[in-house]
């Protein structure tokens, strides 16, 4: 049986730290799963299928790597795809707390589930989607702090 990892967000947009992430994740794991799931506490600026699109360009080479769309509870969707680990980016403390907090009460929902939290490198730890959203809002150059191809156009205010 292939040691299946969920890494699960809203990636809007996909950042040079969520890339970070993977690479660690990649020789840990024969599969990893990218699923955009949907945050009911953001809002999302860009298209879920512009958000997949602009991460299967990115891992277009990679095998191990699949994108998936989903909704609901991602301990559902570890389930669904045969998934026994869970991979979240850990940035800071504040980010470890709250993910600590998730890890936990996902233990409670599904126990068959292992969170495994991975460090941002120093260089991406400040990174983070917000902060690429923010840049872009003011036309700003973001293209520093995702992948190549992520192109979030213009900037219309509304």
């Amino acid at each position: 049986m292939p040691m299946t990892a969920v890494f699960a967000g809203s990636f809007c947009p996909f950042t040079k730290g969520h890339e970070d992430i993977v690479h660690k994740a990649l020789p840990l794991f024969d599969r990893i799963i990218i699923a955009i799931g949907h945050n009911y506490n953001k809002k999302d600026l860009f298209p879920v299928e512009k958000r997949m699109e602009w991460i299967q360009a990115a891992y277009k080479n990679e095998p191990k790597i699949e994108v998936v769309t989903y909704q609901g509870l991602t301990v559902e969707l570890c389930r669904k795809v045969g998934a026994r680990y869970l991979i979240r980016g850990v940035r800071n403390a504040a980010d470890y707390a709250a993910e600590e907090e998730m890890r936990l009460a996902n233990r409670l929902l599904a126990p068959e589930i292992e969170t495994i939290f991975l460090p941002a490198s120093p260089e991406w730890a400040a990174v983070s989607s917000s902060l690429v959203r923010e840049l872009w809002s003011l036309g700003e150059d973001y293209r520093t702090f995702v992948p190549e191809g992520v192109e979030l156009g213009v900037f219309k205010q509304e």
